[in-house]
């Protein structure tokens, strides 16, 4: 399905009057994403340089209010089933292979399983879901950084086949991964949460490729990061795909802009040769 539209240059985590759950044309999941976003006191675990998040204007304080959290689920999930949801602005401009519900996506201001309130939310997403007799995957899209912690895991290993992990995996180098990334968690940590929770279910790598103000990544950079993929697959770690894209929106750091689709397309083809399904998702046009 090859369908580009401008509603993927809009990725709004506000909808109405809704706190944490708002509706999405992506690229990525081909249809709507309903995103839920556990972090709108905007922290994370990453600083990346290419963040889409305007950390300028600061978060909102307080906990997840849960029930809520479940009542803007279930009054979203309504408008999907009974296809009011497109038609109302702007989804009335949904093309109509993507007027399809892909997924239910922790994805919000910051890293999802680094909230308190994750395992619940894990369980209020699975049970909107199944009062809507609805087909849709719960995706995770996470940077891995916590995926070793016990809740974490528990939290993922409740949503069963219906759940979907989207790990990221930017670098192949801790000097990369410190100027892209920029985290206080060590890379090594994030190869082993990757390969731990691949052992257990098969990953969605996410591998975001930019310019920086000196340049595309270095072929010693891009060579790295496929010494990591093929390791994390030789250790045990199950690869469903690899979705390589590029800056889709403004960044936090001035700078930093999207590189060609040829150039992803070129490291999608050595991606490729490793043996793994890839998905290539250039600059929205």
């Amino acid at each position: 399905m090859d369908v580009s539209t401008p509603l993927f240059r809009q990725h709004s985590r506000e909808w109405r009057t809704n706190q944490y759950v708002y509706p999405v044309i992506s690229r990525r999941s081909r249809g709507l994403s309903i995103g839920v976003n556990l972090n709108p006191n905007k922290a994370c675990t990453f600083d990346c340089v290419y963040c889409m998040v305007d950390r300028t204007v600061p978060g909102r304080a307080g906990g997840i209010e849960l029930e809520r959290l479940a009542a803007e689920l279930d009054q979203m999930l309504a408008l999907v089933a009974s296809g009011a949801l497109f038609e109302q602005e702007p989804f009335t401009r949904t093309p109509e292979p993507l007027r399809r519900l892909n997924d239910l996506a922790f994805s919000g201001d910051g890293e999802p399983t680094a909230s308190p309130a994750f395992a619940e939310a894990c369980r209020l997403a699975a049970e909107a879901l199944e009062r809507r007799a609805l087909e849709a995957k719960v995706v995770v899209i996470t940077n891995a950084t916590l995926l070793d912690r016990p809740q974490v895991i528990e939290a993922l290993a409740s949503l069963g086949p219906r759940g979907e992990v989207w790990a990221k995996l930017d670098a192949g180098t801790e000097a990369h991964y410190q100027r892209v990334n920029r985290s206080k968690v060590p890379f090594a940590r994030v190869l082993a949460n990757l390969r731990e929770s691949g052992r257990v279910r098969p990953l969605i790598i996410q591998s975001l490729f930019m310019r920086l103000p000196d340049g595309p990544p270095a072929e010693e950079e891009i060579a790295a990061y496929l010494e990591r993929l093929r390791e994390l697959r030789d250790a045990g770690a199950q690869i469903d795909r690899v979705q390589l894209y590029t800056i889709a929106r403004t960044t936090a750091v001035p700078g930093v802009e999207a590189v060609s689709d040829e150039e992803l397309s070129r490291i999608a083809e050595r991606v490729s040769a490793l043996g793994l399904q890839v998905g290539v998702f250039g600059a929205p046009k």
